[in-house]
């Protein structure tokens, strides 16, 4: 983990708590990292959802990405008002979202849309929809390579390839693989274990020769830059995390997100509560894996509900009521998720807000 993951702020008294802030400095310069690891601009197609901020992607668009993806009608939307040109919503979409999401698309012609199918029932709504538009769906189609959350199998998907060519207002876009599963800290093991998984992809691609392949997340993208072949589409390096700085040590990424928090009360010695509940940090690791304060030197984390958490520390008789401390979520993208928006610091002052594209807007 990085030592210097709490950058200085120079009026924290004058912020809410608990709050969520963004440092652009440090934003660009993991923009500049994961281009020189894909190699080239051109080689991703970047996640939102670990951000959601329309500022982060004009901060992408700057440097010459054009292409991304996201997960939800509203950042689908947020990616559209900020001047996106290609836009794939990695999801398969039932009724009514498929409908919004061919409104969304009607609404923003200048932006290219995509979303994913990983079967033939799923290609024919958006065939369907698209048909009363006189328009067509760009699907990929999505490839379970070991994750078995979504998708089909590389065995099995080369009929609904084909299946998908008779559809007449479907485009094929390509292959989509997503292998969240794959990581390993140690970096010989995650590439052998990507390249393993990847290997069946391989064989249906030169089957059905796919107009292009996007594959893999943050974990594993510095295997699948490696082939050249394949479109990148890291997403938690922009703003990076305690989990993945502590579980994938070969990646360069700077902490560019941290939650400011306050002591609201000493109940007793020894001990200090903080205003961040299961409502302002992702709960759904284990209490000693939500949060992590780089400030004090020894403390534990005791008990959390959802405006509260209590740290044991010998520090506490330090800490006075109203104090700021400053957490590294382990886990950023459903930490950001609780905000609605993000204040930004800027050579240690607060100089902008950011909204965030939260919700599933129709």
């Amino acid at each position: 983990m990085q030592t210097d993951a709490q950058p200085p702020v120079a009026l924290p008294g004058s912020l809410p708590s608990p709050a969520l802030l963004v440092f652009p400095d440090r934003i660009a310069e993991n923009i500049d990292r994961m281009i020189a690891m894909a190699g080239g601009p051109e080689k991703l197609m970047p996640h939102v959802k670990t951000h959601k901020m329309g500022p982060v992607v004009r901060m992408q668009l700057e440097k010459g990405i054009r292409r991304f993806k996201c997960a939800t009608i509203a950042e689908a939307r947020m990616l559209a008002e900020a001047g996106a040109p290609d836009i794939l919503l990695a999801y398969q979409l039932n009724a009514p979202m498929a409908k919004a999401f061919v409104d969304l698309q009607r609404q923003f012609p200048a932006s290219r849309f995509a979303s994913l199918a990983d079967n033939i029932a799923s290609a024919r709504l958006m065939n369907d929809l698209h048909a009363a538009f006189g328009s067509k769906a760009r699907l990929y189609i999505d490839i379970d390579d070991g994750m078995h959350r979504t998708g089909i199998s590389p065995e099995k998907a080369a009929d609904l390839w084909r299946g998908m060519l008779q559809l007449g207002n479907i485009d094929p876009a390509g292959l989509h693989v997503y292998d969240g599963h794959i990581r390993n800290p140690d970096l010989a093991e995650r590439t052998r274990e990507c390249d393993a998984a990847f290997q069946p992809v391989e064989r249906l691609a030169a089957d059905i020769q796919p107009p292009e392949i996007i594959a893999g997340g943050t974990p594993t993208f510095p295997v699948h830059a490696r082939r050249g072949t394949v479109v990148c589409s890291p997403g938690t390096c922009l703003l990076w995390d305690e989990g993945y700085g502590t579980g994938l040590p070969d990646q360069p990424f700077l902490v560019a997100a941290q939650l400011l928090t306050r002591v609201i009360s000493k109940p007793q010695e020894g001990f200090v509560t903080l205003d961040l509940g299961h409502k302002a940090v992702s709960a759904e690791n284990p209490i000693t894996r939500r949060v992590f304060f780089h400030q004090l030197k020894e403390y534990e984390v005791i008990s959390q509900s959802e405006e509260h958490l209590v740290v044991k520390t010998p520090e506490a008789a330090t800490l006075q009521v109203g104090d700021v401390l400053y957490g590294t979520p382990w886990h950023i993208c459903p930490t950001v998720a609780l905000y609605n928006e993000a204040i930004v610091i800027e050579n240690g002052n607060h100089s902008d807000t950011w909204t965030i594209a939260r919700g599933r807007l129709i």
